[in-house]
């Protein structure tokens, strides 16, 4: 699903006024009467239930005050409260506004916090229809918008929110400042990158995207180049799989891993990557934990590197670019440990090797301090999977900074490095080196475990090792990681998921975008 940035929604909506010549009021009492449509039908069970339309002074408002016409027509008993003064709205809102003052439907314009409290006591509504903010604020919420929203999120009352929950940035997902936390929100045409992006989905609640009105014929697409990562678009990034192919047709992939006290984080590299479909994996570790790594292994091959207390040195270079040399990838990583050898390993490997690299981890930390080896990388695509600690350390950033505006974070790195970005978490980040989006839409909290990333990492290499683009392995690992989570809910729930139960699931998951038998 593509999503629109707040700007080019603004200019749909005016080349349908301006080009089209639809009048903007038309539009407006299109939106509010979908709306209504899709708030009747979700909170049917509430019906004739007290409803309060919070609404601002720009158009956002407007769409508010249609909804409250036509709820009340419909038989709700709806209150609006207007936070500004009555000359201070003008255009198609002041006519829509006109309309309900004309009818005689309950409208007061608050200015103050004491009489926004009253008034908000007064209505004790059991519904609340956010129409404070639309998608284009980009500024911190202050003032009286700030304590209505505070008002809002206090209440027991179900909240609906129109076009975007007001505080959204819809353009990253930020939350500017504060923001509603709706259960409803109806967006209009298209949905916008702060529905689909973290921390905005969350406040968005339960999506929908309604029409209004505006004619497909005629209109400019959209330039925008990011997706929300459905399971049809999981499902085109599929790489071709021949029905008489052998394992030397589906690549061979090379997992560096593994430390004293680490050998569970190889082992789940690199038996997920068998279960990406990937012909030959071998997993490379440190001579100390190597007859450990054995046991663990069945039908990843292994190999034992120079170390040196248990970490690999630099003397395993050579070795490594031997091995190298019949692989299609390399994913490392996952419990290398530290040492001032291990990052000077690592950054010749990330500057010199001619095969696709997959970094997590302990990899990631061992780049933190020298990011500038990055720009040094060949043509051969290179993937980061940080979360947000690996991405502060990355960065130089809080964690706190990264979460607060996790969309500008990841696509400025990747963009500045020339890299393949993908910043786990609610909604996962995947970022194109040229600026291209997709956000995931599979997962849940049973991936908050230890050893979740490490699966990941052998994913992903497993699927670059078959032969897909960086940016589309990386996006299909995500999908299918997340969706294997999924299925292993339905069975267990989420807490207590281990990593290693979506192992089994990895497989289960390609096969239901390959027979197109997903379901949520």
């Amino acid at each position: 699903m593509r999503l629109c940035s707040a700007s080019e929604v603004m200019a749909l909506d005016r080349q349908a006024i301006d080009h089209l010549g639809i009048p903007g009021v038309v539009l407006m009492e299109n939106a509010g009467r979908s709306c209504c449509d899709l708030f009747t039908q979700k909170f049917s069970d509430h019906f004739p239930a007290s409803v309060l339309v919070l609404a601002g002074r720009g158009n956002n408002g407007g769409d508010g005050y249609v909804m409250a016409r036509i709820l009340s027509e419909r038989g709700w008993r709806v209150t609006t409260l207007v936070l500004g003064l009555e000359e201070n709205i003008s255009g198609d809102a002041r006519v829509m506004l006109n309309i309900i003052r004309k009818l005689g439907l309950p409208v007061s314009f608050v200015e103050n916090l004491p009489t926004l409290q009253n008034s908000f006591i007064k209505a004790a509504p059991n519904l609340i229809i956010d129409a404070i903010f639309g998608t284009g604020l980009n500024s911190d919420v202050r003032g009286l918008q700030a304590e209505a929203i505070a008002l809002i999120n206090e209440s027991t009352a179900s909240v609906f929110s129109v076009d975007i929950p007001s505080g959204v940035d819809g353009s990253t997902g930020r939350v500017c400042g504060v923001a509603v936390q709706a259960d409803l929100t109806a967006t209009f045409d298209h949905a916008k990158i702060g529905h689909g992006s973290q921390p905005g989905a969350i406040y968005a609640g339960d999506l929908k995207v309604v029409d209004i009105g505006i004619p497909l014929a005629g209109r400019q697409d959209f330039s925008s180049n990011v997706h929300l990562l459905d399971e049809s678009e999981a499902q085109s990034l599929l790489p071709d799989r021949s029905a008489i192919g052998h394992k030397g047709k589906f690549g061979h992939l090379l997992v560096l891993a593994g430390s004293p006290g680490k050998t569970g984080a190889a082992a789940l590299s690199g038996n997920a990557a068998v279960r990406s479909g990937c012909g030959l994996v071998t997993v490379a570790t440190p001579a100390a934990v190597h007859d450990i790594l054995e046991v663990k292994l069945t039908e990843a091959m292994s190999c034992p590197l120079a170390d040196q207390e248990g970490l690999l040195s630099l003397q395993a270079q050579l070795q490594i670019e031997q091995l190298l040399v019949d692989r299609q990838a390399l994913a490392l990583g996952p419990g290398l440990g530290q040492s001032s050898e291990l990052a000077k390993l690592i950054r010749a490997l990330v500057t010199n090797t001619t095969v696709p690299i997959v970094v997590d981890a302990d990899g990631l930390n061992l780049l933190a301090n020298q990011p500038e080896c990055l720009h040094d990388r060949s043509d051969q695509p290179l993937i980061l999977t940080p979360h947000p600690g690996e991405m502060a350390r990355l960065t130089g950033l809080k964690v706190s900074e990264i979460e607060a505006n996790r969309f500008e974070v990841a696509q400025q790195f990747a963009t500045k490095y020339g890299v393949v970005l993908l910043l786990k978490g609610v909604r996962t980040l995947i970022v194109a080196p040229d600026g291209r989006v997709n956000i995931n839409s599979t997962g849940n909290d049973g991936l908050a475990s230890g050893g979740s990333g490490d699966v990941l990492t052998g994913l992903i290499g497993g699927l670059l090792a078959q032969g897909m683009d960086g940016f589309s392995a990386a996006s299909l690992g995500a999908w299918l990681h997340g969706r294997a989570a999924d299925l292993v809910k339905k069975i267990q729930g989420t807490a207590g998921m281990a990593a290693s139960d979506l192992l089994p699931q990895l497989p289960v998951a390609r096969q239901e975008l390959v027979k197109g038998t997903y379901t949520c």
